[in-house]
C-alpha cells in the first residue's frame, strides 16, 4: 500500500463545510495539501491556504480535529491517502487561488460530490452534530 500524507483545514459555518474544487477535478476536497521537507503541520497547512484559497490561518488557534484514512480518489487501488485535519481561526477572504477553480459550502447531502476520504470526514463532522 502506498500513502499520502496531506493536510486540510476544517471551516464550518451555518452547518456547511469549505470545500474546493481544483481546475480538471470531478470532486470537491477539504482544502489543504503536502507538507514541504522540513515544514511541520502549521507551517505547511498556513502555506497551501493562504496559496489557495488567500486567507492567513491563525497558527495559535490550530486545532487538530482528527486523522482519516481511505482510498485515494483517482488512484489505482492500493493507494490511499491519509488526511490530517485542524480547525483554525482566519484573517481575510476567501476567494480560490493557484489550482482552485472553485470555492463552496458543501452539507452531508453532498457526500456525492466529494472524495472518499472527505466522506469519512463528513460522517464524523456528521455525527458530532458539526454540519447538517
Amino acid at each position: 500500500m502506498k500513502l499520502i500524507d496531506k493536510l486540510a483545514w476544517i471551516e464550518i459555518k451555518d452547518g456547511a463545510i469549505l470545500s474546493t474544487r481544483s481546475y480538471g477535478k470531478d470532486k470537491y476536497y477539504i482544502p489543504g495539501g503536502k507538507r514541504e521537507d522540513g515544514e511541520t503541520d502549521a507551517q505547511a497547512l498556513c502555506r497551501e491556504i493562504k496559496e489557495e484559497l488567500s486567507v492567513d490561518l491563525h497558527i495559535a488557534t490550530l486545532q487538530l480535529v482528527g486523522i482519516f484514512q481511505a482510498q485515494a480518489h483517482g488512484h489505482t487501488a492500493g493507494i490511499e491517502v491519509k488526511m490530517t485535519c485542524y480547525t483554525a481561526e482566519y484573517s481575510g477572504e476567501i476567494s480560490a487561488a493557484a489550482e482552485i477553480e472553485e470555492v463552496r459550502w458543501l452539507q452531508y447531502i453532498d457526500k456525492d460530490k466529494i472524495s472518499e476520504v472527505d466522506k469519512l470526514i463528513f460522517d464524523f463532522l456528521k455525527e458530532k452534530q458539526l454540519i447538517r
